[in-house]
């Protein structure tokens, strides 16, 4: 039933690839949601040009990841120039995919294109994205949340979700203190632009006194993202001829800087939000956490903290407690502090430029984050040899289906795997309930223990059964006890007080 009370369900602030992943899975739910931007239209720049791993499997679950590739490229191999010498070496290490890992290597896929492809996915669920709308303050109630608009306009939700950046209206209304650092003496100038007499073979990098300047070739484009990192006294000139020879005099050669398109002035931030959830209002994406941008770790971070709510709000909406919105905070809070002294760690090697303060390492794949420990996996829960609840549950085969898991993983369900003759047989009866998020069961067919990939990768000795959230996490592992310790398991993640399914 529709309450004409409310304009919507949830509101999103901010059509960023943070924004826009968060609508594309509420939407999938079909759950009412509206999304505004102050913006004209969609951001023009690469600025954050790098995809991780874990967000490529996001992207996978979302139906979007065939079009990310397409759309994107390789990393290429840093060019290091000294002088007249240009020492090679790679920043990513090139790993090959394999049946738990189908997505190893970081994509180079410009922000413009991300976000023209979530939008893009959005609209096919005929969620517009309303832009030239701008937010100017929010408030809330026991019952809900009202946005205001410039134009004197309001709109009610029974959710409010701030994705709309750094110096976020949302997180300001709501005064929720964004706690950190930001440095006005250190400036680094981005663009995107072609450069004749530069090869795009290479990442190419240049020392200068206090800092570097760097040029990224972007794939299925003449373009090179450029990065000049400026001494404290430089005033930065931000016009075409200006950016031309100051390019040329830094890096010489007989190079030209030409039809830019984007250009702009980053100051690096280092601020994390005090919480992300106050009553009916969220926050997420750089309105929650804001990095340097050394290790494409920002963007990544946000999708994953909306590939992590969007579940939570479907629930609640459907009859779960709200508590479980409390855990949203509780698990990506502690992600995004380590993310932060992670990117801080590299954008300071951008000071005095070395090989090994460039190259990346498997924590900034983001296939390691775990919440195990968190409000939703205690530290005491059951485990198998390899993963714990609150681990990513990893790809491979299904015997006996032409699948692998993430095919069937993919969607707004949970997934119960039953490993062995007594997990298996007791799936159909387990009880689910009737609204919100559904459960698919699956029967393992392979011998517990044997050396089926699936099998040795889930670390599975014993007849068992394994939970596996919407957002790709293990929420539950049981070994005996299947209905008990299902419905043990799952009172704080399902609707309540309605009629159970087996």
């Amino acid at each position: 039933m529709t309450d004409t009370s409310y304009d919507t369900d949830v509101l999103v602030v901010g059509a960023g690839p943070v924004g826009l992943t968060l609508a594309l899975d509420l939407a999938r739910r079909d759950v009412r949601v509206r999304m505004v931007d102050r913006a004209p239209g969609t951001f023009p720049g690469s600025r954050a040009k790098g995809i991780q791993p874990r967000t490529l499997e996001v992207f996978d679950d979302l139906g979007i990841v065939d079009e990310a590739i397409a759309a994107g490229g390789a990393y290429p191999p840093v060019g290091a120039h000294l002088g007249p010498v240009t020492i090679p070496w790679r920043m990513f290490r090139h790993q090959d995919p394999t049946p738990q890992t189908p997505y190893p290597n970081v994509l180079l896929l410009p922000q413009s294109r991300t976000t023209d492809i979530l939008r893009r996915a959005v609209q096919r669920h005929h969620v517009p994205v309303e832009f030239g709308t701008e937010v100017v303050e929010v408030c809330q109630d026991d019952l809900g949340a009202t946005a205001v608009l410039a134009s004197g306009q309001q709109i009610r939700a029974r959710y409010l979700v701030g994705a709309d950046g750094g110096a976020s209206v949302v997180r300001k209304s709501s005064d929720l203190r964004f706690e950190g650092t930001t440095d006005d003496t250190d400036k680094m100038i981005i663009v995107d632009a072609t450069i004749d007499g530069l090869s795009r073979d290479r990442w190419h990098m240049w020392r200068r006194t206090g800092g570097f300047v760097g040029a990224c070739p972007l794939p299925h484009s003449p373009q090179f993202q450029v990065m000049i990192r400026l001494l404290s006294e430089e005033n930065p000139d931000l016009s075409e001829p200006a950016l031309a020879a100051q390019f040329r005099d830094l890096v010489g050669g007989s190079v030209t800087l030409r039809d830019v398109t984007w250009a702009s002035i980053f100051r690096p931030n280092v601020r994390l939000v005090e919480q992300y959830r106050r009553g009916r209002i969220m926050v997420c994406g750089d309105a929650a956490h804001v990095h340097t941008p050394a290790g494409a770790q920002g963007l990544n971070t946000g999708v994953q903290d909306a590939y992590n709510l969007g579940w939570k709000l479907g629930q609640v909406l459907a009859g779960a407690s709200e508590a479980l919105l409390d855990s949203y905070g509780g698990e990506r809070r502690p992600v995004a502090a380590q993310v932060l002294g992670r990117s801080s760690e590299l954008y300071e090697g951008l000071r005095r430029p070395r090989a090994s303060k460039f190259t990346r390492s498997d924590e900034d794949r983001q296939l390691t984050i775990s919440y195990h420990g968190g409000p939703l996996a205690p530290a005491d829960s059951l485990r198998t040899t390899t993963l714990r609840v609150g681990d990513r549950a990893p790809d491979g085969p299904v015997m006996g289906q032409s699948a692998r898991l993430f095919d069937l993983y993919r969607g707004p369900h949970f997934t119960l795997l039953g490993f062995g003759e007594q997990a298996v047989a007791t799936l159909p009866s387990l009880s689910w309930a009737k609204r919100g998020a559904p459960l698919t069961r699956v029967a393992v067919t392979e011998d517990r223990g044997s050396d089926g990939v699936l099998a040795q990768t889930y670390g599975i000795t014993e007849d068992t059964q394994l939970l596996i959230r919407p957002d790709g996490y293990i929420a539950h592992i049981a070994t005996a006890d299947w209905a008990a310790s299902l419905a043990f398991s799952i009172r704080d993640l399902a609707p309540t007080n309605q009629e159970f399914a087996g």
